[in-house]
């Protein structure tokens, strides 16, 4: 057996808030790629000495990002629209592009530039979202799944509450919705289908429940969005007025369990979090978008002290940074300002880089079935992180050093990115 290693200052989040600090230590993988080990660079196991290693010498090298919540379409209006709220958003700028996404080329160009973009910042495990239309979303997958960027992808659902360019008949939509099941099922093994209705507002009660239907027959995992603006809740009790609270529009759908990320939760008070914490919800907070959209600032420390599975999101193109390392620093920042307001209260404590860093890339590893580190038996999902282009500094420490990079948003600070055992 040929085994191979990378060789630097491994740091990983095996616990949220605690950062595993190792020094001149080596990740042995074998010929696919999969982790044997960590051991100290001095002290190799005889079966390992011969190994080929890569040596990044200080450079840190940690676990990829993941991002549980994404727009593949609306990469293509980054920047737009960001002083208007939610519900006008979608209206002047999303629903015009992800018309666009009916044009196999342009989507081919768009998820291809994402894909790669995804990779250079580091991000190797995704929750995205596609468009309508079938064949596109299917270029998506393709796209990345060729990039090296793992994780789950899904045609949006939507027959009610959108632009006449977008918007499918209730049966139209889940045929297609199972077409693109069973043809990503039947071609790609890396990146695989979830179910994604749009939000309640975008999607009836007999999609929602057909949708629940398809999820329940094929295993599959499920995305939407929830409690992100005051107006979408009023338009949701609006249209579901049998329903006391949001979430019940989807859980009587099927759609709100183990295997749900729901995007946003900005306004879900005690009982919505803790019906999400009942049935193994997770919550994807996107910072960037609910302070670009003005929608306010999720109650992430409560979700933590609740026990809540929440991640972190870029929600591109409500929010305008890829960079899951911006979205971190993005993440600490409003906690403070919500801590702030909270008049300091512990419950609202804000957030310290060692969280951050665990809701973008050591938590949400669970969702794609990993360990929160380097687990012996997987695949190695790895960056090397490089403080070359940052300004010289003071004689840091380790985790000084991570600190850093966390917060800088420099892409030439991601020096290698390994995904699926493989340097990409």
């Amino acid at each position: 057996m040929e085994y191979r290693g990378i060789r630097g200052t491994i740091i990983t989040a095996e616990e949220c808030g605690k950062l595993n600090i190792r020094e001149d230590h080596v990740i042995i993988i074998d010929a696919s790629g999969t982790i044997q080990g960590i051991f100290e660079y001095n002290r190799l196991p005889e079966v390992y000495k011969n190994s080929a290693i890569t040596d990044y010498g200080a450079r840190i090298i940690t676990t990829s990002f993941c991002d549980m919540h994404l727009h593949a379409p609306q990469y293509a209006m980054l920047g737009l629209g960001m002083d208007l709220p939610l519900m006008q958003w979608l209206y002047n700028y999303t629903f015009r592009t992800e018309a666009r996404f009916i044009d196999t080329g342009f989507a081919r160009e768009v998820y291809g530039h994402l894909a790669n973009a995804l990779i250079e910042r580091g991000t190797t495990r995704v929750c995205a979202f596609s468009s309508v239309h079938t064949d596109t979303s299917l270029i998506l997958m393709e796209e990345l799944e060729r990039a090296g960027v793992s994780g789950y992808a899904g045609k949006v659902s939507m027959d009610r509450y959108t632009t006449d360019e977008l918007i499918e008949t209730t049966e139209n939509g889940l045929n297609e919705e199972r077409r693109f099941v069973e043809e990503s099922l039947s071609r790609f093994t890396g990146i695989k289908p979830i179910v994604t209705p749009r939000f309640t507002p975008s999607c009836t009660d007999d999609m929602l429940l057909g949708l629940g239907r398809i999820a329940e027959e094929y295993g599959l995992r499920v995305q939407s969005h929830l409690s992100e603006n005051f107006e979408e809740i009023a338009t949701v009790k609006e249209l579901c007025p049998d329903c006391a609270r949001y979430y019940e529009t989807y859980e009587r759908a099927g759609l709100f369990n183990k295997n749900t990320v729901m995007a946003h939760c900005v306004h879900s008070d005690k009982a919505e979090r803790d019906a999400m914490l009942k049935h193994g919800v997770w919550a994807a907070h996107c910072p960037n978008s609910n302070t670009n959209i003005y929608s306010g600032i999720a109650p992430v420390r409560h979700m933590l002290n609740e026990n809540i599975n929440v991640a972190l999101g870029s929600d591109i193109a409500g929010g305008d940074n890829l960079s899951m390392r911006h979205v971190a620093a993005a993440a600490i920042r409003v906690s403070k300002l919500r801590y702030y307001y909270a008049e300091r209260n512990d419950e609202e404590r804000f957030l310290t880089v060692a969280e951050a860093f665990w809701l973008a890339s050591a938590k949400p590893r669970e969702y794609f079935g990993l360990s929160h580190g380097f687990e012996k038996g997987e695949k190695l999902e790895a960056i090397v992180l490089d403080e070359a282009n940052l300004p010289p500094a003071i004689e840091l420490n380790c985790q000084e050093r991570f600190e850093r990079l966390i917060y800088s948003n420099d892409i030439r600070d991601i020096y290698a990115v390994y995904s699926d055992g493989k340097l990409r």
